[in-house]
This record gives C-alpha cells, structure tokens and sequence, in this order.
C-alpha cells in the first residue's frame, strides 16, 4: 500500500505536481487526426488538468495553445484564425500561433507586448492520430515513439474514443499489471452470465493460473502467466507501455489504448486498432483513419454500464474505486506484485525529473531505433482472445 502523501506524488496530474510534470515529458494522444484535418478546423481538448485549444492554422498546420485569452480569460475557440496567427474575439488581441506571443493590442495606446504570451506545445501526427508535447522545453523533447500500430501501413485501422471515465488514470493503468484479474472479472463473469458456460473469448481466460511473473523492461512491465488444464500454456503478454499506454492483440486486432488523463479525476481512453489478420478498418493515408466518439446511453450510471462486455466489466472496477483511489487502506497481495513493480516505476521517474534529469523508461531519442516499435510475445493468442 501507499501512504495519501505517495498516492498524492503518482496520481496528481496538474502542471506543478510531481506526477504531473513527468506525464508532460511524453507524448499524449489528444485526437484522431482526420477530426482535425477534414472534419473541423479547431476543437477544444481537456489534459493533465489544462484546457486547450487544437486548431489548424492558416497554412494547415496544427497548434495547439491554452484555450482562454491571457487578457480577460475569453474562449479562443471563438476567434479568428489569421494568415499570422490567432485573433481573440472579444478585444482583438492578436498571437503568433507558434510561439504564442502576442502580436497586437488593439485601443492601446502602448503597445509592448513582450511579457504577454500564451502557453504553446508542439502538435505532431502519426498513425491517424495527433499527439501533444505539453513538457517545459520542446527543444528537450523526445521522439514520438513509432509503436507498431501507429507506424503500419499495410493494414487497415479504426479510433475509438471511448466516454470519459470518472476515475483517476492510474486506477486504470495499474489494471494493465494485474495479470489474474481475468479470471474472475472477465472468465467467471462471463460464465455466471451464461449459465455456467463462458463464451469462447473468455474461456481463454478462464483456465488455471499456475503461476505468474513480471520484470521491467526499457518499456514499461513485462508480463508472463502459465495456464493450466487442458489447454495449458506460457502466455507472455506484450508489456504495460509506460506511462500510461497499453499494448494488446484483441483477437486478430493489434491494438493500443492511451489512458490520457483529462485532470485528477477523469480520464479518457483512445483506442485504435490495426486490422493485422483480417479485413478492417481503413487503408490509406493516416489522416484519414475513420474515428467513432463513443456516447453512454441517456441516464447510464456505473451501476447500470452493461457489464456483458469486457471493456464494461473493467470500466465498473475502476470508477467503483472512488474518483481518486485511497491506496492507503489496501491489503495487496503475491498477485499484486506488477502493480508495485510498476508503482515504483513511476515514482523512480518522478524523482528523476525532481532532479532536473530527463526520463529514460519507453523514451526513444534515437531515430534509428523509431522506425517501427514492435514487442517480442513469444506465445500466440486465440484467435478471438481479448484482455485488458
């Protein structure tokens, strides 16, 4: 267990918390790209606690900027995108989309614009997606890591952008080491659902664990289970992606889920899948990935999410946690031993940044080693197999 004051360190996301400033120096996935390119020209984002605004520029490029005018706190999704930057529409006051300094006043009779900027991060896409660089020094940045799905462009893909969840995005992270959660919430779940007898998705699941192991790698967590029975196996797992990344094959479907926090106590998860073994999804340029914005039904609670699928049996586990889990009245177990692993992960990291060092878990800056990120699973999965 934690104390409140290290559940405090790893869970706050704000820009002058601990954990805050280490999920600033990576990459977070704000949206799907062709939302941006084709479908609108601006769209205001929530992450890690500030609210932004995404928009392409006069000459297509893609900014991002904090969202609210530094004059009288205005909404800049209502301005004006010029050909040399983005003009309130409240009083007028002009920015340079770039670098976010402030370029003209107008009615002021002085005009030194020197200390009057707005905050700015560098926007790149890839793979259907575009991703933020919210750390202190964009110079100091590293590569956005080319995973597999992203980087493909042999097969089709689709996004999903699933409803925001009222937890925080650890709770749902740490889901990612807990190898035996399957099964009871996926396989025994599934089986009292249908008298007794799980479908075949989660009869993979629901097999004997004879034993369980993890060890961290340059990527995250690696994680291994050997089933028993009559289909007995060594199951390695592709790893749990630091900080906030899980990589899965969903049955023929390879798939990434980036759990972004939104800020303490909401999360949002984008899923994209590449269509490996089967027809899918959409080939052809990657701004043009087909997305899906996922909507609960009108009146949904936590206690009426449909609990049928995997993905609902997991989102009630992490919301009944409470917003912002209390880690200090845990009883953890053998089972739980990836959770620590990865818990001390992320506090090792936090501390490097403290220091004034750069990260160095799943950072890639070499561009020789970002051509496509692939992962080594020794075991194959049933072809319908799914887990999170």
């Amino acid at each position: 267990m934690l104390t409140p004051e290290q559940n405090e360190r790893l869970t706050r996301v704000g820009p002058e918390t601990p954990g805050g400033k280490l999920l600033r120096r990576y990459w977070q996935a704000l949206c799907p790209t062709k939302e941006l390119a084709h479908d609108v020209d601006r769209k205001r984002i929530r992450i890690l606690g500030e609210d932004l605004l995404v928009f392409r520029d006069a000459q297509g490029a893609f900014r991002c900027v904090q969202e609210r005018c530094p004059h009288r706190s205005a909404s800049l999704y209502f301005g004006f995108i010029e050909p040399d930057g983005i003009r309130c529409c409240y009083h007028g006051w002009k920015f340079d989309c770039a670098s976010g300094q402030c370029v003209e006043r107008p009615f002021e009779p002085v005009a030194p614009h020197a200390g009057i900027k707005l905050k700015t991060y560098p926007v790149q896409a890839l793979g259907g997606l575009l991703f933020v660089y919210m750390g202190p020094d964009p110079e100091t940045a590293p590569l956005l890591p080319r995973w597999d799905v992203l980087a493909r462009e042999d097969k089709g893909k689709q996004i999903l952008v699933m409803p925001d969840h009222h937890c925080n995005w650890l709770q749902i992270q740490e889901n990612t080491a807990d190898s035996v959660h399957t099964f009871y919430l996926h396989g025994h779940r599934a089986a009292a659902l249908n008298g007794g007898v799980p479908d075949r998705i989660s009869a993979y699941f629901y097999r004997p664990i004879k034993s369980y192991d993890w060890k961290t790698s340059r990527w995250g967590v690696e994680k291994m289970v050997e089933y028993g029975g009559d289909q007995a196996e060594l199951e390695v797992r592709p790893p749990l992606i630091f900080p906030n990344i899980l990589r899965i094959p969903e049955g023929p479907v390879e798939a990434l889920h980036f759990r972004v926090p939104i800020d303490d106590e909401w999360t949002r998860i984008i899923w994209i899948g590449l269509y490996a073994g089967i027809p899918g999804g959409e080939l052809g340029p990657a701004d043009r990935v087909p997305y899906t914005y996922a909507a609960d039904p009108p009146g949904v609670t936590v206690e009426t999410v449909d609990i049928s699928t995997f993905y609902g049996q997991d989102r009630v586990v992490w919301e009944t946690q409470g917003a912002i889990t209390d880690r200090s009245v845990e009883t953890l177990g053998a089972s739980d031993r990836g959770i620590v692993l990865f818990r001390r992960m992320l506090a090792e990291q936090i501390d490097k940044v403290e220091r004034g060092e750069e990260p160095d878990v799943a950072v890639v800056r070499d561009p020789a080693q970002n051509e496509c990120i692939t992962f080594d699973v020794t075991t194959p999965w049933f072809e319908t197999s799914n887990v999170s």
